[in-house]
């Protein structure tokens, strides 16, 4: 990535992420949601990260990834794995 194109993510990754409407810590858990929904290990692990700083419970990540079994089926379960792990359960 250039530096401009990286500057621009940071930006939109900031945007994003902040409090509005949704808090945070919904945000986070929309994001590990997501990154599980498309395989990615390390928008899960950074992402689940970032909710534990944000004050995610261990209960709100396992329903999370309940909804993320219901919605993706077997893979979510595997994906889902690696957002416990990075969270330290």
């Amino acid at each position: 990535m250039t530096p401009e194109t990286a500057a621009a993510f940071k930006q939109l990754h900031h945007a994003s992420l902040a409090a509005n409407a949704l808090d945070t810590k919904t945000k986070e858990l929309i994001a590990i949601a997501c990154g599980v929904s498309r395989l990615c290990e390390g928008c899960i692990v950074h992402h689940t990260k970032a909710a534990k700083i944000a004050g995610v419970t261990l209960q709100e990540l396992q329903e999370t990834l309940d909804v993320c079994t219901l919605m993706n089926g077997g893979p979510a379960t595997v994906y889902g794995k690696k957002a416990l792990e990075a969270y330290g359960a």
